[in-house]
C-alpha cells in the first residue's frame, strides 16, 4: 500500500534485553522470541533461576552500571550467537516519592547510575556490533521526560536524559543505517509501579492531580508489543497509552500552564508537604 512503512522481520535476529528477569523486560524478551528472535536477557538476578521456559531465551548475569560487565555480556552474546542485531536498554529503577530537599543523596546517585549510566554503558558496549549489522537500539524513556516530575524529580530527570540520548543517537547513527527507538510509557502494571505508587497514598494522590484521562495503565505485554512493533518499523518514538502522544506533541504549550496550576493547587501542595517530611526514606524500587 502506498505510504505504508515496510516492517523489518524480527525472525532470525539476535537481541539483548537489559533488566530482563521480570516485568517489561521479561515480557519484551518473550515477545521478541515469539517473533523468531534469539534473545539474551541480562540482569543482576541469578541466571540459574531462569524463569523462561522458551529455550530461545538465555539469561545472563550482569550489572548495567559497570561498563566492564556490559562489555563482557555483549562479547558473550556475540560469541554464542555470532552477532548482535537488537539492543533494548530496559533496566531501570524508581524511588519512592519524596521531594529533592529530603531525598537521600545515595539513593539519587544509585538511580542515576542505573537509569542513565546503565543506558550509556549498554549503548557503548553494544554499538560496534549494532553498527556492523545496521541494527536497532531501543531506549526506555517515560512520559516523565516531559510532564512535571514533582515528588519524583530525579526519576523524571533521568528519563529526560534518556530521551536526549535517543534523539541524538538517531542523528549520529543515521549514516550507519542504525535505527533508534525511544519508548515513552506512562504506568505499566509492574512491581516497580506497585511499590512506588500503589503502596504509597501520597504518590497516588499526586497522580490523581493529573487529568483522569491520563490515568490508564497498560500491561507489560501491551508495552512489549508496542516496543517490538516500533523497532520492526524503525520508529523514532513509541508512546503508550496512545492518549499521551497528544501531551507529548503539545508539551511546549501545556507544560508551563500545567506547572503553574500544580504550583498553585492547595491539594498538590499538601501532598508535597507530606513528601517533604520523608527525610532519608526514599528507597529504590525495581
Amino acid at each position: 500500500m502506498p505510504g505504508k512503512r515496510q516492517r523489518d522481520s524480527i525472525a532470525g535476529k539476535v537481541a539483548l534485553v537489559t533488566g530482563g528477569a521480570k516485568g517489561l523486560g521479561a515480557a519484551t524478551a518473550e515477545r521478541l522470541s515469539g517473533e523468531g528472535a534469539r534473545v539474551f536477557v541480562v540482569d543482576l538476578h541469578d541466571p540459574t533461576a531462569n524463569r523462561f521456559a522458551d529455550k530461545r531465551i538465555t539469561s545472563l548475569r550482569g550489572d548495567v552500571t559497570s561498563l566492564a560487565d556490559m562489555s563482557e555480556v555483549v562479547e558473550d552474546v556475540v560469541s554464542r550467537a555470532g552477532c548482535l542485531d537488537i539492543v533494548i536498554a530496559n533496566a531501570g529503577v524508581a524511588a519512592k516519592g519524596a521531594t529533592v530537599r529530603v531525598s537521600s543523596p545515595s539513593t539519587i546517585d544509585r538511580l542515576f547510575d542505573v537509569n542513565v549510566r546503565g543506558v550509556l554503558n549498554t549503548v557503548h558496549a553494544s554499538l560496534p556490533h549494532i553498527i556492523d549489522r545496521s541494527g536497532h537500539i531501543v531506549l526506555l524513556s517515560s512520559v516523565f521526560a516531559y510532564i512535571n516530575g514533582a515528588g519524583t524529580i530525579p526519576y523524571a530527570m533521568s528519563k529526560a536524559a534518556v530521551e536526549q540520548l535517543g534523539r541524538g543517537l538517531r542523528v549520529e547513527l543515521a549514516a550507519h543505517e542504525v535505527s533508534v527507538t525511544t519508548a515513552y510509557f506512562a504506568m505499566i502494571n509492574t512491581d516497580m509501579i506497585r511499590q512506588s505508587i500503589d503502596e504509597d497514598p501520597a504518590a497516588q494522590a499526586l497522580l490523581n492531580s493529573l487529568p483522569k484521562v491520563l490515568h490508564k495503565r497498560i500491561s507489560p505485554e501491551q508495552a512489549a508489543r508496542a516496543i517490538v512493533d516500533g523497532l520492526s518499523r524503525r520508529d523514532a518514538r513509541v508512546v503508550r497509552p496512545r492518549r499521551w502522544a497528544a501531551a507529548s506533541s503539545l508539551r511546549g504549550i501545556i507544560a508551563s500552564a500545567l506547572d503553574a496550576r500544580l504550583a498553585a493547587d492547595g491539594k498538590v501542595q499538601s501532598i508535597v508537604s507530606t513528601l517533604d517530611s520523608r527525610t532519608g526514606k526514599n528507597s529504590l524500587t525495581t
